[in-house]
């Protein structure tokens, strides 16, 4: 992206020292300004980000985890679940200037449960109510009916600690297919999870971790292709072995099997030492051609 801002600039000085009008010069120097202007580091360290949410970056590695997948400005870009938009607060401020579109693919208000209309309204004060940070933020519906995004108009999808969940509720099969529709032909889907890999813990989601190879399976069987792997939010430290399954680390801090019912004896020093969980990065991609043919 820095090259093509160089190239630009050039381009516009090369016009006026050959005499070229006021209105090549003019629309060169708009190009410039609507080009990105914040880097990945500068969105990190920006005030629109707590301290609490700065300190998850050493187990999120969001700007190593970006480049990972190949996420630029310009690109059309979906999240899926965002949740209450961590990975948003990066991804949308670093798309709103570059031209890119960023998606947030959620739940379906209608017929929604009040904590998940409650959820969706706050998604909306927090992000979609500030394009003057947050660029123009549009929310599609993950389910059933709905597109995440127009079909094969989109260059990545990524999922951040989801997949489990969707495990439970036996739905992976169905958002999997969403993604591969989404997407273009060539684009990747970025997954990262809670890796149970090396443990005997059961691979329904309820624990909160799932295998690498089951998550390879679900992409497999939406026409997915595996590119590669990233150790870039491995934690060796996580025993995965926790009474509260993944929720006893960090972020969540679960002491109870019995969710808002917290018990204050519980010791949590061991699984603050953990950090966050032991997590894959997986990168797949949308085949570019199927049987033979290339896609259009």
């Amino acid at each position: 992206m820095h090259s093509k801002l160089f190239l630009t600039a050039v381009t516009a000085l090369a016009l006026i020292g050959c005499g070229a009008g006021s209105d090549s010069a003019t629309q060169s120097e708009e190009t410039i300004a609507r080009a990105p202007i914040d880097t990945i580091d500068e969105i990190l360290a920006g005030d629109h980000r707590s301290d609490e949410e700065r300190a998850r970056d050493q187990y999120r590695h969001p700007k190593e985890t970006l480049a990972f997948y190949g996420v630029e400005p310009d690109m059309s870009v979906v999240e899926v679940w965002p949740g209450g938009g961590w990975y948003t607060q990066i991804l949308a401020p670093y798309i709103k200037n570059g031209g890119g579109t960023y998606y947030a693919a959620s739940f379906n208000r209608e017929g929604a449960k009040e904590r998940v209309i409650k959820s969706l309204d706050r998604f909306q004060e927090t992000f979609v109510d500030h394009p003057e940070t947050y660029g123009d933020v549009v929310m599609s519906v993950l389910g059933e009916g709905y597109d995440i995004a127009p079909a094969d108009s989109a260059d990545v999808v990524l999922t951040f600690r989801n997949i489990h969940n969707w495990q439970k509720s036996d739905s992976e099969a169905e958002f999997f297919d969403a993604f591969f529709r989404a997407l273009k032909p060539g684009g990747v889907l970025g997954v990262v999870e809670h890796r149970a890999d090396g443990t005997d813990l059961p691979a329904d989601g309820t624990s909160g971790y799932a295998y690498t190879d089951d998550v390879k399976a679900m992409a497999f069987a939406a026409g997915f292709e595996f590119d590669r792997a990233s150790e870039i939010n491995a934690n060796a430290k996580d025993t995965k072995d926790h009474p509260f399954g993944v929720w006893t680390l960090p972020p969540a801090r679960r002491s109870s099997s019995v969710y808002g019912k917290e018990d204050a004896s519980f010791d949590r020093t061991p699984y603050e030492a953990i950090g966050e969980s032991d997590r894959m990065t997986l990168m797949f991609r949308k085949p570019a051609a199927i049987d033979g043919a290339l896609l259009e």
